[in-house]
């Protein structure tokens, strides 16, 4: 018997790509598949068309819910064993979501992520698995580089929200992305939940998803970006943790305040401190729930994060040569410290 799996896709904007990206993910071979569309504010006909396909369905909240929320509404209207969260403007190969809801049958594997492609270059890497630097920051990673370097199924430190897969039941269990994030670094949050539940989150090389991607810096962005990581950071390490990287969280907060400034996105970088102080009630309760919810130290995980900021989709702020030095100083007088004990 096929493999049930309810695919999750987003629609906001105008959306060129989402038609495709809807009839591919309803082409998929080896499942049984249905399609929940979640209409965050499309411009164009595109949901429309997705509408008129077998096996699709259209949800229309009241108001733009981001990514995270727009996923939790899409979610709860799954009927499928397996979710399969794509982006609207990724191309899945018709085995894709087979291979994804393959891997997570094995109950050790909590999430997994596609080879996602480049579709300026289907050869080359857009992420096969996402970096974690201890300080909390995440890029794509392999990024343009070739996808042979990637035939090998591995584990990742971070799932890609662009085509990733989790059980049903998993995904309840966990009550998902929190809708607290709108948008960027939910997936991280989310698989190191994973991890620090003993459980594995991995990339599958066969699962083929081709991304049409751009990268863009806008205001809106830089906040949820900063503000999201810092989240994460205070409300998913040990206490003891935090701790230990208190001097190094102070030193990296101070130069991305200058680059910043440099860059002219100061505005967004003081929004999300002021963001965190104004919600520092939710930070608690959420720090206590993902506390009772892991199974692994922070310890344990430490092998997962890196110390060097090298993404090859961004340029680099003056001075990431020198951060880097300390950052990995600091990381291996730190790893050693880490709590042990939950």
């Amino acid at each position: 018997m096929s493999p049930r799996v309810t695919a999750v896709m987003l629609a906001y904007g105008a959306e060129p790509y989402l038609p495709e990206a809807a009839r591919a993910v309803l082409a998929s071979t080896g499942v049984d598949v249905d399609l929940v569309l979640v209409d965050n504010g499309c411009t164009t006909d595109g949901v429309d068309v997705v509408k008129g396909l077998p096996g699709a369905r259209v949800l229309r909240p009241a108001r733009n819910t981001g990514y995270a929320g727009g996923c939790r509404v899409g979610a709860a209207e799954a009927t499928g064993d397996v979710l399969v969260f794509v982006n609207s403007d990724a191309i899945v190969a018709p085995g894709a979501l087979a291979s994804l809801a393959a891997a997570v049958a094995d109950p050790a594997v909590g999430g997994a992520m596609a080879s996602v492609r480049l579709a300026s270059d289907p050869d080359l890497i857009n992420t096969a698995g996402n970096p974690l630097h201890f300080m909390g920051l995440s890029w794509a990673g392999g990024n343009g580089s070739p996808a042979t370097r990637f035939a090998t199924r591995r584990p990742v430190p971070s799932l890609s929200g662009c085509c990733f897969a989790i059980r049903r039941e998993l995904w309840v269990e966990l009550d998902g992305f929190a809708e607290e994030y709108f948008a960027y670094h939910e997936d991280t949050e989310l698989s190191l939940r994973l991890w620090q539940r003993g459980l594995r989150a991995e990339y599958i090389p066969d699962a083929v998803a081709v991304h049409h991607y751009e990268f863009s810096r806008n205001a809106l962005k830089q906040y949820l970006v900063e503000r999201n990581r810092l989240i994460t950071l205070f409300t998913a390490y040990q206490a003891g943790t935090l701790t230990v990287l208190a001097p190094m969280i102070v030193v990296t907060e101070g130069a991305l305040l200058v680059a910043s400034l440099l860059g002219g996105w100061s505005g967004p970088k003081v929004r999300g401190w002021g963001w965190l102080w104004r919600n520092r009630a939710w930070l608690r309760a959420r720090r206590a729930h993902l506390r009772r919810e892991r199974t692994v130290p922070d310890a344990a995980l430490a092998h997962l994060m890196t110390a060097t900021v090298d993404p090859s989709n961004v340029e680099a702020p003056p001075g990431i040569g020198a951060y880097n030095v300390l950052a990995r100083l600091y990381w291996r007088a730190a790893r050693p410290l880490l709590p042990r004990r939950l």
